[in-house]
């Protein structure tokens, strides 16, 4: 089958270790393309860090971002979709990460705040730069100019499990996601990959057959699920790759590559 739309997530998925977009995945992409298929990046990330990998490959379309809280238009960076969020609901989980010392930010679609942002370590800051964000001191929540989509947390993985726990517990107004290895998100009860994917195939007329997605890890299920076709890399985790279709290569052997390959080249290119 040709697929119409393909769904690549970005980090562990379409970029490798070292968050670096192979030359042969690029070229590999922009091949299927020219045939008429549309991609979008589907993606915790905001848009000031993936938009940029949409244009380095020359596509256009859409990024859905903040694991699928906000989708935004690449070339005009208008936002098509979001599921903004009571920003007041927040305030349990940041009293939480304040008492235990866990580090959070809050994001709207295209900014990132974090407390005491100009006084942040070396360290987190090196953190934010390597996904390309600036973070911003975090307003009251009557200062916010534009809708909050997402607050997320960093720690390491042990004390996430007990976060997590601990969250699971409580009363269940948002959607409260693992989203790697080190963070877990908070967004509308509503958001997730899968009902933006959902959302922007109907836009565009295409039926679920004719999506394909990959992915790697938790916050992929929902739009391996949605799609067509759901393609787990070789690094997701077996619970990722038991939801899935297929399974290709890692991050590091270019498994995107590989699987677009597999599945989307035309009868005459194979």
């Amino acid at each position: 089958m040709k697929y119409k739309l393909i769904a690549l997530d970005v980090d562990g998925t379409l970029l490798n270790d070292d968050h670096e977009l192979s030359p042969g995945t690029a070229e590999t992409i922009k091949r299927i393309a020219e045939q008429g298929t549309e991609f979008v990046l589907c993606t915790g990330r905001a848009p000031v860090n993936s938009i940029p990998f949409m244009r380095e490959m020359g596509l256009k379309g859409y990024v859905i971002t903040h694991n699928g809280a906000a989708t935004v238009d690449v070339q005009t960076e208008e936002i098509v979709h979001e599921f903004a969020l009571d920003p007041k609901g927040l305030d349990r989980y940041i009293d939480y990460c304040r008492e235990k010392g866990v580090h959070y930010d809050v994001n709207t679609t295209f900014s990132l705040y974090v407390q005491g942002a100009s006084g942040l370590s070396k360290e987190a800051l090196d953190m934010y730069h390597l996904y390309m964000m600036e973070p911003k001191d975090l307003p009251e929540w009557a200062d916010f100019k534009e809708p909050i989509v997402k607050m997320t947390i960093t720690a390491e993985m042990q004390q996430l499990d007990a976060i997590h726990a601990d969250w699971n517990l409580w009363p269940q107004e948002f959607n409260v996601l693992r989203s790697g290895d080190f963070f877990i998100d908070i967004m509308h009860k509503e958001a997730s990959k899968g009902a933006a994917l959902k959302k922007l195939a109907e836009k565009r007329g295409i039926p679920a057959e004719e999506v394909m997605a990959i992915g790697n890890y938790y916050n992929d299920l929902t739009m391996l699920t949605f799609a067509g076709l759901g393609v787990a890399m070789d690094n997701s985790p077996l619970e990722v790759k038991a939801a899935a279709n297929a399974v290709t290569a890692s991050n590091n052997e270019e498994g995107v590559k590989l699987a677009l390959e597999k599945y989307c080249f035309e009868e005459s290119v194979k």
